[in-house]
């Protein structure tokens, strides 16, 4: 047997089998699975009785074998083992530091370290280290050895189960932490406006994207609204994404207005973004719900889209464009569009995704006037209805050629009750 690392495919096949019969030894009865071990054994006599144990076990594996701690070092950076025995003296390292260094090199695999009658508080020591047990030279029976692997080997993986389990938990605790933070509840004080949102990220098993969106209404009844799209899909944009939504928020209760608002927002995505010169597009308005009256601000984003009570009214709003936020820093090349609206009806506002995906096999997109066809064939005018409508809708014709993020928000006003 050579001292480097060596496959040992024919041991787990050949060689005798229990009473001398010289038929193949049947397959693991635990399944049809193949073990990949390891063994660091500098002896070469020790070596062989662990293989001719191995074949014993009945257990389908493939073995390999090194002589030297640097030498199984290099094995599993170059093919990882299901489980690892490893003596406590090798010729290059001994006692911890060797089951140490192969548990970092391997976390995945199992590790049963191989220890002499007199070293039982070796192979204890070995164990609160993280091994998941040792063995005695000369007193393992095929038996024992199979019961070892097994259990060191499902151990393992169920102690990885458990902490990528573990991993999940927490990144869903953040991700939940973030999307509240990129789902605010709307901060309104009369009960004549509503707003009604929807958040679908771009990338698959995501909770989060750079889409953001809010309102609020400040004590002088003006309702104040802002959706945007962050460059890019990724935890950073999100993140930055929060980051603008809290900002537009603070300004606006803080009685800043218009333009100036766009101002700060640049100021701090240029401050926060990273090295990727990530920018933004949004939309911000200003309404006042009785009078419809108002004014909106485009940069570099589409204009919202106008709902009335009366069937097939359904238009975009005329405003003139600005430069989204990061492009051009300091340039400050936002015009407001006075807003002279119904004293009943809604803005949709919304993000790229909902308009740039495909209609059907060919390249034809969307668009906002594909998006005002959708809404005039919604079964329901109610917002939650029209606004599920629309999701589906555009997602089933897309059909998962474009992925983006996703945000709408619907934004409802009517008249007091005694003002009708």
């Amino acid at each position: 047997m050579s001292a480097d690392a060596v496959s040992a495919d024919a041991v787990s096949s050949d060689g005798p089998a229990p009473g001398g019969v010289s038929d193949d030894p049947p397959a693991d009865p635990a399944g049809s699975e193949t073990y990949r071990i390891l063994l660091v054994e500098d002896d070469p006599g020790d070596a062989l009785l662990v293989e001719e144990l191995l074949v014993d076990t009945r257990l389908d594996h493939e073995l390999s074998w090194t002589q030297t701690l640097a030498a199984a070092l290099d094995e599993v950076r170059r093919r990882a083992p299901d489980c690892i025995l490893a003596d406590l003296h090798l010729p290059d390292a001994s006692g911890m530091r060797a089951v140490l260094a192969l548990q970092e090199a391997c976390p995945a695999a199992g590790v049963l370290v191989l220890t002499g009658m007199a070293e039982s508080r070796a192979g204890v020591r070995a164990v609160v280290n993280g091994a998941q047990d040792y063995l005695v030279k000369g007193q393992v029976d095929p038996d024992q050895l199979r019961r070892a692997l097994s259990y060191a080997i499902h151990r393992k993986r169920a102690e990885r189960a458990n902490a990528e389990l573990r991993e999940n938990r927490m990144r869903a605790q953040e991700n939940a932490r973030l999307e509240r933070g990129l789902l605010p509840a709307p901060l309104l004080r009369t009960p004549t406006v509503t707003a009604t949102m929807r958040y679908l990220p771009g990338r698959d098993q995501a909770l989060l994207g750079g889409d953001f969106l809010d309102v609020v209404q400040t004590r002088d009844g003006m309702v104040h609204a802002v959706i945007g799209d962050v460059s890019g899909h990724g935890p950073d944009e999100a993140a930055l994404g929060v980051c603008l939504r809290i900002a537009w928020r603070a300004l606006v209760l803080a009685g800043h207005r218009g333009a100036e608002v766009l101002d700060h927002l640049e100021e701090v995505l240029v401050a926060e973004r990273g090295p990727g010169e990530s920018f933004a597009t949004c939309t911000t308005l200003s309404l006042d719900p009785e009078t419809g009256k108002g004014i909106m601000h485009l940069a570099g984003h589409h204009e919202p889209v106008l709902l009335t009570d009366r069937p097939g009214s359904a238009r975009r709003l005329a405003a003139f464009y600005g430069t989204a936020l990061g492009i051009a820093p300091g340039v400050r090349n936002w015009t407001a569009t006075p807003l002279a609206l119904p004293k009943s009806g809604a803005l949709l506002l919304y993000t790229d995704g909902l308009v740039e995906g495909y209609v059907g096999a060919g390249d034809r997109r969307l668009g906002p006037e594909g998006l005002l066809e959708l809404i005039a064939q919604a079964p329901e005018a109610a917002p939650d209805a029209l606004l599920n409508h629309l999701v589906t809708s555009a997602r089933l014709m897309n059909a998962g050629r474009h992925a983006d993020d996703m945000a709408i928000l619907y934004l409802g006003w009517r008249p007091e009750p005694d003002a009708a």
